[in-house]
């Protein structure tokens, strides 16, 4: 029995937190859509392709496979069959994943391999187009946001908790900037899917959300 729920939403909005709170909750797969493109990355390098080679990176991820699964509540990703969670955090992969994240064939490829997922398993999925292009009939759609403000201070609490010194404005202006960027872009922009359930977390913990949101699980 598959059964899906969406989570969309800008930058900052809590989206994974509060996806894989919700995850655990349920029992269901939490899909890590960035640790695919981390997978994804990590085959194009060691195919020996450049992150600006993109016509070679639309040929060969084309023949990547990409699923994840759960063991003792550990998220493993598999790649063609090998688990690489040691490898996926490394400056290297993530400069890659940036840049091939933007390719059309990778793009096409991994919306196939997270629907796979879906139909399949009872999964919980977040991003910026989940409810729009990836998962279209998801029972569940959410829209989760927060005002910008409300995003940077939570973005400044995270870094001066680890002790980095920053801005605040300055984080609200790239989360401003990001915005525009994501719902501007040519493919799958950021969007609310027009079935999807507005959840607005500016004066709400992380907790309240959770609960709103599986209020909204028949």
């Amino acid at each position: 029995m598959s059964y899906s729920i969406a989570i969309d939403g800008p930058a900052g909005a809590g989206k994974s937190t509060i996806a894989k709170k919700i995850a655990k909750k349920k029992g269901f797969i939490y899909v890590d859509t960035g640790a695919m493109y981390r997978a994804m990355a990590l085959y194009l390098i060691r195919k020996g392709i450049k992150p600006s080679e993109s016509e070679k990176i639309s040929k060969a991820c084309k023949d990547a496979d990409i699923t994840i699964s759960y063991e003792n509540d550990e998220q493993i990703v598999w790649l063609n069959g090998e688990n690489v969670n040691p490898y996926l955090r490394t400056e290297e992969v993530g400069n890659m994943a940036s840049a091939s994240s933007v390719n059309k064939d990778v793009r096409i490829k991994l919306v196939e391999l997270q629907q796979k997922l879906a139909a399949t398993n009872q999964v919980v999925m977040d991003g910026r187009d989940i409810g729009t292009c990836v998962l279209p009939d998801a029972d569940v759609k959410v829209y989760l946001t927060a005002s910008s403000k409300v995003r940077a201070k939570r973005r400044y609490d995270e870094l001066t908790a680890k002790g980095e010194a920053c801005d605040i404005d300055a984080i609200e202006k790239d989360i401003i900037e990001r915005d525009e960027r994501d719902m501007t872009r040519e493919m799958s922009p950021l969007k609310q899917a027009e079935d999807a359930t507005l959840v607005d977390s500016s004066d709400m913990d992380i907790e309240q959300v959770v609960e709103a949101i599986l209020g909204l699980c028949k």
